[in-house]
């Protein structure tokens, strides 16, 4: 997996490149000081991950990370952050990222956050979860949804995190149906991501918070 680490703080972009680079199969492939030089670098080079600290000088990694998912949306976007606060967390999650790691607890989560990203899911440390959910059981339930049986049968298999693959054997159908109901259950319901979809879930009662 190639990656791009962007950081205005050199130790910080060090310390995460030791991190990284220890495992086999990642590569740092670049890094960037500012928001403007992140962007760029990610648009050009085309990496499978970046990155990105919060709060960076030219960008925000939230600014950076909707430039990337506009222009090179195939690059998957961590965000790296000093602060634990639920506004960050869910403009992270809003903007595109693939998870919001703590930089206190980065030795830990950054590696899962990674494997996650890998499997094509959001990462959502414990802290993060509590948020999202306390977030979903604020806003209330959502009832007049409009899905069919079988496209709520699949929306609360995808938010247990079964793949395409997974759903089709469990209820014997071909990757493509499941691939259809869910894209019509996600344009129904007006979201974008599977993040959206497990509020949804927990919202109606289909999976347990």
């Amino acid at each position: 997996m190639k990656i791009v680490i962007a950081d205005d703080h050199g130790i910080v972009r060090s310390g995460i490149r030791l991190l990284l680079e220890r495992q086999e199969d990642l590569e740092v492939v670049a890094e960037a000081a500012d928001g403007i030089e992140a962007r760029d670098l990610v648009v050009r080079e085309r990496p499978d991950l970046a990155i990105l600290d919060v709060k960076m000088p030219g960008l925000t990694g939230l600014q950076v990370t909707r430039e990337v998912k506009r222009q090179a949306p195939e690059v998957a976007v961590l965000i790296l952050s000093m602060h634990d606060d639920e506004r960050y967390l869910f403009e992270a999650l809003k903007a595109g990222a693939s998870g919001y790691v703590l930089k206190s607890q980065a030795d830990s989560d950054l590696l899962a956050a990674i494997e996650s990203v890998r499997r094509g899911e959001p990462f959502l440390s414990p802290g993060a979860q509590r948020a999202l959910i306390r977030d979903v059981l604020e806003r209330g339930s959502q009832d007049d949804s409009g899905l069919t049986p079988r496209e709520e049968e699949i929306v609360k298999l995808v938010a247990e995190a079964n793949t395409s693959r997974e759903i089709a054997e469990m209820l014997h159908l071909s990757e493509k149906t499941v691939e259809n109901h869910r894209a019509s259950a996600m344009k129904k319901l007006g979201m974008r991501d599977r993040v959206e979809l497990v509020r949804f879930a927990i919202r109606q009662g289909l999976i347990e918070p």
